[in-house]
């Protein structure tokens, strides 16, 4: 069994070489199957997910291989990939750990060390980001407040005209009504008056007549 794993992963590895990586996927899970202990066959395994735009499958592979490797620099590769692929979906903590840990097992990694670097630079970029975000959010409903009270007072002082302006045509039709009063009576003087005038032609005339 032993030797069989061991085959299974030299021919996962040939299949790996010319990017034949779904045929090395299945040689990889043949050597565990017959040795899972094999941390070679784990950490391949892994890499053939990765090259299938797996990264999420390949993870725990990773991780299992970080576990079981003894060779530190094994393990160091490990844990670098477990840093990239927590670095590729912006995780930059469990990244950072991941390649803190690579470079104990390998602290002449210089790729890891730039990548730690690297990763370190774009969470504190991420965290300004977010605070930024926080605050442009407590302002977004900070100037929605004014607005909702704005529009509150608008509403009121829209309220208030309109009343107004509905009480406005009542006083205007007493006034008119007391104009027509004051006309009313006015014209019905005047006609009083005629008719006071007319009487008193009436009578001179008849005076004058009688007088004759």
């Amino acid at each position: 069994m032993a030797q069989n794993d061991r085959l299974q992963v030299r021919k996962g590895n040939r299949a790996f070489r010319v990017q034949q990586h779904a045929k090395s996927e299945v040689n990889y899970q043949k050597a565990i199957a017959a040795n899972p202990s094999n941390a070679q066959a784990v950490y391949n395994l892994g890499n053939a997910k990765l090259a299938q735009q797996n990264d999420t499958a390949a993870l725990p592979y990773y991780n299992q291989a970080a576990k079981m490797e003894k060779n530190k620099r094994r393990r160091a590769q490990s844990y670098h990939n477990i840093g990239v692929i927590y670095q590729s979906h912006q995780q930059y903590g469990e990244a950072i750990e991941a390649y803190k840990e690579a470079l104990r097992c390998n602290p002449n990694d210089d790729e890891t060390r730039y990548n730690l670097a690297l990763c370190k630079k774009q969470q504190k970029q991420q965290n300004q980001q977010q605070k930024q975000n926080q605050n442009q959010n407590k302002n977004d409903q900070k100037n929605q407040q004014n607005k909702d009270n704005k529009d509150k007072d608008q509403n009121k002082k829209d309220q208030q005209q309109n009343q107004q302006q509905q009480q406005q045509p009542k006083a205007q039709m007493s006034k008119e009504n007391a104009e027509q009063l004051l006309n009313a009576a006015t014209q019905q003087e005047r006609q009083t008056q005629q008719r006071l005038n007319q009487a008193k032609r009436k009578a001179q005339s008849r005076r004058h007549q009688k007088n004759w």
